[in-house]
């Protein structure tokens, strides 16, 4: 997936592979006589059903049901829910970002699941934690994806690639001319700045006592944030990176630049895989470089998930779909025909998974990686930092004076909008 504002654990660990009847609550007699012969609708990702047909098939033939699965861009989907949910022309279930959880369930938009303990092992930590709020579980993890680095190997060799981003610093400074590039970055978005402010310590949100986020205690101008600004603003300020990647169309100018062989190697995610092998690019992938003080870039983890509609008429089953889809055996089916790294913790031993650059790639950066906040604050913070990021991009404005002005508005909306911040 392309990250939709608006995505740490390893994936270690040997895990059981559960049959359907031992995930979650069993139906109760009254629901399967109600449910036998009646329509489930799944709202799958864009381009994405071919991943759960041969399941899809499955279940309906077990449960003696229909299900319907129509494609919807799945960072959308909730929006649409607020409309097609009360109008009872929803999903049953739905696909998400984790990032939507704590909005969703504010909303009311999805119910709490009820599955056992055994299930929820399944998953890495990281993936099942957010879909998490207030220790409640509200979906089950399909995907998980990361930023990584994608390089050209007819500009630059596996053995030649610096190995932090101050190096790549110097690499560009050797290598641009203005119409050709060493190392590009969306570094104007926080979704991708703050693989650099995270390493030298920024934040989004502190941790309470039990490990929630907290809205209170906001790391977006600390000490760290502006070191790693500061960095971020001598690629622009140094011509390193053209103005075209600045604002709204910056994600095509960027990606135009690798696939026309323009730019040497780029931050991206693995949800550009398929366009950049039809662009016929001879790419590697490999995790985000380190930074000067030894720590790795930081990254947000991103989960898509399975979850079920508050609306649904037939809740108990529709779970039971999300959980059939979302198990190891099915996980695994999903990976072949769409290459997104499947969340299930034995996967990430699988041969046939690991033998894939990107999955190992994904896998090896979500040791850095943070989990994306999925509390509904977290919707106030994203356009005041795009905001002073592109600031700082364009320099019109110091790091410092921006990040703390992003912190200023954030609070202000944090206070206006969500009681008890």
């Amino acid at each position: 997936m392309k990250m939709v504002k608006k995505y740490a654990g390893v994936m270690l660990c040997a895990a059981v592979s559960l049959s359907l009847a031992a995930c979650g609550p069993q139906e109760s007699s009254s629901e399967k006589t109600s449910s036998k012969g009646s329509e489930l609708v799944v709202w799958e990702d864009k381009e994405k059903s071919i991943g759960i047909k041969d399941a899809v098939a499955e279940f309906e033939k077990e449960h003696d049901v229909k299900v319907k699965v129509v494609e919807k861009p799945y960072a959308q989907q909730i929006e649409d829910l607020r409309m097609d949910g009360p109008a009872g022309t929803g999903p049953d279930v739905l696909t998400m970002p984790g990032d939507q959880i704590g909005t969703a369930v504010t909303e009311g938009l999805i119910k709490e699941l009820k599955v056992e303990k055994d299930v929820q092992s399944l998953y890495t930590d990281a993936s099942i934690q957010s879909q998490m709020v207030d220790q409640k579980l509200y979906g089950l993890p399909k995907a998980v994806e990361t930023t990584v680095l994608f390089y050209n190997k007819d500009l630059i060799s596996e053995d030649e690639l610096p190995q932090t981003l101050e190096e790549w610093y110097d690499y560009s400074k050797k290598t641009a001319d203005g119409s050709k590039f060493g190392f590009l970055a969306l570094f104007d978005q926080i979704y991708y700045a703050q693989s650099v402010m995270g390493g030298y310590g920024g934040y989004i949100f502190g941790k309470d006592k039990d490990g929630n986020d907290d809205p209170s205690d906001l790391g977006i101008n600390n000490e760290g944030a502006v070191k790693g600004a500061e960095l971020i603003q001598k690629f622009y300020q140094d011509g390193l990176f053209p103005a075209g990647i600045v604002g709204e169309q910056g994600i095509n100018v960027l990606e135009s630049l690798f696939t026309e062989g323009k730019a040497a190697a780029i931050i991206s995610g693995p949800w550009n895989v398929e366009a950049f092998s039809k662009a016929g690019i001879d790419y590697g992938i490999t995790k985000l470089p380190k930074l000067e003080n030894g720590k790795n870039m930081s990254s947000f983890i991103g989960v898509k998930s399975y979850n079920v509609s508050a609306f649904s008429k037939h809740a108990e089953l529709a779970q039971e779909l999300a959980v059939f889809l979302a198990n190891e055996k099915n996980s695994k089916k999903r990976y072949e025909q769409t290459k997104e790294v499947p969340a299930v913790q034995s996967l990430a031993s699988d041969t046939a998974i690991m033998k894939s650059e990107t999955a190992r790639a994904v896998t090896e950066q979500s040791r850095y990686s943070e989990q994306t906040p999925n509390i509904p604050e977290m919707n106030e913070i994203w356009t005041p930092a795009d905001s002073a990021l592109q600031t700082i991009a364009t320099g019109k404005a110091n790091p410092k004076k921006a990040l703390d002005q992003a912190a200023e508005t954030a609070k202000g909306q944090m206070k206006a909008k969500h009681s008890g911040t």
